[in-house]
C-alpha cells in the first residue's frame, strides 16, 4: 500500500553568504570536499537482495503490536541524503538501518534533474512499501527519508512522511522526529488566519510556519518558524536545490551527520544508519544548529541561543541499536555499565544470569560479566512473528508473550535465575514473562531493570501511557515485586546513573523518571486507555478519539 505524488516547483532560492554565527559551533571541514563524484559502487544489488530475502527479523520485538505491548516506542527516524547519485536507493537502505524506531510507514522524496519533488509513501514496513520499480521513480542526487511508529487509524496513510507542500516560493519536503508540546495552539492560530490542514500531524504546522514566513533567504525562514515551537524536532527539509538539518535547542531526540567517500553528505537519527550505507560519522548536528547542504558545501547556522541540551537518557537505554553512538556515547558501552551497576548494586545469589530479549541482552551482558555468573540463552525472540496474528478461538494464557518469547527449559529448570530487561512500564509483561520462567522450571525469579523506575510521561516524541498507567508511580519497588510475582526485584538507581554520566549527566533529560520537565508540556496529548494516538498528531478529529488534549 504506498502513494506516489509528484510536485513540480520554480528555482528561484538561492543561499546568501553565512553571517556571523553566534553559536560556538566551529566550521566544517565539509566545505572544501566534492559531492558529484561517481559512486564506488552500485547499491542496486544491495537493494535487490533485501528485498528478495523479505528479512522482517528486525532488532526490537517490542514494536510487535499487542494489546498488552507495554515497551516505550520511539516515535520515528529520518535520513538525509545530498550529493550520491543513487540518494534514493541509499536512503531506502538507510531505513532498513532505522526500521526499530518505526514499522508501521515509511516515505522517501528526492529532487530530480528537472528539480522536481517526487514522493512516495506507504504504510508498513520498508520493505513492503519500496521495490525496485518504486525506487526508479526516485532518481536524483539528494533525498529525504521517514519511518514512523504509530496505532493503526483510517487517516493513517495522509499521516505518513516525509510531507511535501508547494507555496508561493516552491515546494518543500520535511520529515520530523519528536513532538511539539505547542501544536494545539499553533494549529489553531494557524487555523483562525485561514490555513487549512490536511493531516493530524504537528509536522504540518512546521510547513505552515514556513509558508507563511516573511524572512529571507530559505534557510531563515526555516528559522523563523523554528523559533515558535516548543518541545523536540529533529527535522530533515528538501526544497529544489538544498538539504536542510535543524535540531531542537534542546536536542531531545538524536541526529548525526556523516558523509560517503564521494563527498555525499548524510544526516540520520543513528549511526548505525551511516554505518550500513559506507558513510563515515563525523559528528552530531548540535542542540540548535541548523545545518545548509548544496552545491557550495555545508553552512552551519544557528537556531536560537541554545540552554542546557536535554537529551533522551531513553535512547541508550531501549531506543537506540547497541552498535549505534548517540550523544556522542556508545550505546553498547552504556548498556554494559548499567548492567555492571546492577550487579555491583543489587546482587543476589544465582545460577544464571538471562536477559529479555532483545534490549535487555548487552546490560544482561555486563551483570553477568561483573558478577561472574555465566549469561545463557533462556529466553529466545521469534523473528518472524507478523505485525498481526489470529489467536486461538480458545483464549490461551499469556499467548502474546508466548508467541514472541520461547523458554529453554535446560538453561531454566532448576535454577536461580536472573533476568535482565530494560525497563517496566505497566508491568503486565514482566510479569508474564516471570509466569513463564516458572512454568518452565526456574526454581527462582529474580528481576533486574537496567532504568530507574518510569513515574512520568513523556511529552518529546516518545510514546509512554498516561501517568496513572505508570506502575512505578502507583507502587513501591515491593508492591511491584509482589504485583509480577518475582523472587526479589531491582531497578537502576537514579543517582548512580547520574554518577555514570560524569560531566554529561546534566545534558540529559530524565523527565521521565522524575516528572521535572525541561519544556513544560501545557497542552499535550496523553494515553487513556490505550486511546489512538500516533507520534506526531492524532488519528482522527479530536472528538472522536478515547484520549484527548488536556491543560
Amino acid at each position: 500500500m504506498a502513494t506516489t505524488t509528484t510536485t513540480t516547483f520554480s528555482s528561484s532560492l538561492s543561499l546568501i553568504p553565512k553571517p556571523n554565527n553566534p553559536c560556538p559551533i566551529k566550521p566544517l571541514s565539509l566545505l572544501s570536499k566534492p559531492f558529484f563524484k561517481p559512486p564506488t559502487l552500485s547499491l542496486s544489488h544491495r537493494v535487490s537482495s533485501l528485498q528478495r530475502t523479505g528479512d522482517h527479523s528486525l532488532p526490537s520485538i517490542d514494536h510487535i503490536i499487542e494489546e498488552d505491548d507495554e515497551k516505550p516506542r520511539e516515535e520515528c527516524g529520518v535520513v538525509g541524503i545530498y550529493g550520491d547519485p543513487e540518494a534514493s536507493r541509499l536512503c531506502y537502505l538507510a531505513l532498513h538501518a532505522l526500521q526499530h524506531r518505526g514499522q508501521e510507514g515509511a516515505g522517501i522524496v528526492t529532487v530530480n534533474n528537472q528539480k522536481i519533488l517526487q514522493t512516495i509513501t506507504g504504510v508498513g514496513l520498508v520493505s513492503e512499501v519500496f521495490n525496485e520499480s518504486k525506487l526508479d521513480q526516485l532518481p536524483g542526487d539528494f533525498a529525504i527519508g521517514h519511518v514512523r511508529y504509530s496505532t493503526a487509524g483510517s487517516s493513517m496513510l495522509k499521516n505518513v512522511q516525509p510531507f511535501v507542500a508547494g507555496y508561493r516560493f516552491g515546494s518543500i519536503g520535511v520529515a520530523h522526529n519528536g513532538n511539539l508540546v505547542n501544536y494545539k495552539k499553533l494549529r489553531a492560530d494557524l487555523e483562525e488566519n485561514g490555513s487549512i490542514f490536511n493531516t493530524s500531524s504537528d509536522t504540518e504546522v512546521v510547513l505552515h510556519l514556513i509558508a507563511i514566513s516573511k524572512a529571507r533567504p530559505f534557510f531563515m525562514r526555516i528559522i523563523d518558524a523554528c523559533e515558535k515551537l516548543e518541545g523536540a524536532y529533529s527535522m530533515v527539509f528538501v526544497t529544489e536545490d538544498k538539504l536542510v538539518a535543524v535540531r531542537d535547542p534542546f536536542g531531545f531526540r538524536p541526529l548525526v551527520m556523516g558523509r560517503r567517500s564521494n563527498g555525499a553528505v548524510v544526516f540520520a537519527s543513528e549511526t548505525c544508519a551511516l554505518d550500513l550505507i559506507e558513510a563515515t560519522y563525523e559528528r552530531e548536528v548540535y542542540p540548535g544548529e541548523v545545518l545548509v547542504v548544496d552545491k557550495d558545501g555545508v553552512k552551519s547556522q544557528c537556531l536560537m541561543s541554545r540552554p542546557e541540551s536535554k537529551q533522551c537518557i531513553f535512547e541508550h537505554i531501549y531506543f537506540s541499536l547497541p552498535n549505534s553512538i548517540v550523544f556522542g556515547r556508545s550505546v553498547y558501552e552504556s548498556r554494559h555499565v548499567f548492567g555492571e551497576i546492577l550487579a555491583d548494586e543489587s546482587p543476589v545469589e544465582c545460577d544464571v544470569v538471562i536477559a529479555v530479549p532483545d534490549s535487555g541482552v548487552v546490560a544482561a551482558l555486563g551483570y553477568a560479566a561483573k558478577s561472574g555468573v555465566a549469561f545463557q540463552q533462556g529466553l529466545i525472540r521469534s523473528h518472524y512473528v507478523g505485525r498481526t496474528f489470529i489467536e486461538p478461538s480458545q483464549k490461551i494464557r499469556d499467548f502474546g508473550v508466548k508467541l514472541k518469547l520461547s523458554p529453554v527449559r535446560g538453561v531454566l529448570e532448576g535454577k536461580r535465575v536472573v533476568v535482565v530487561d530494560d525497563s517496566i512500564v505497566r508491568g503486565t509483561t514482566s510479569s508474564k514473562i516471570v509466569r513463564l520462567l516458572r512454568e518452565a522450571g526456574a526454581k527462582e525469579v529474580h528481576m533486574r531493570i537496567a532504568s530507574p523506575p518510569i513515574v512520568a510521561s513523556c511529552y518529546y516524541g516518545v510514546d509512554t501511557p498516561s501517568s496513572e498507567e505508570l506502575i512505578s508511580n502507583r507502587m513501591s519497588v515491593e508492591e511491584i515485586n509482589d504485583f509480577i510475582g518475582s523472587d526479589s526485584l531491582a531497578f537502576l538507581s537514579f543517582e548512580t546513573l547520574k554518577k555514570h554520566l560524569g560531566k554529561d549527566s546534566k545534558n540529559f533529560c530524565y523527565a521521565c523518571f522524575t516528572g521535572d520537565y525541561p519544556v513544560k508540556p501545557t497542552e499535550v496529548k496523553v494515553k487513556r486507555g490505550g486511546g489512538d494516538f500516533i507520534d506526531d498528531g492524532l488519528v482522527g478529529s479530536f472528538d472522536n478519539i478515547e484520549a484527548g488534549w488536556v491543560r
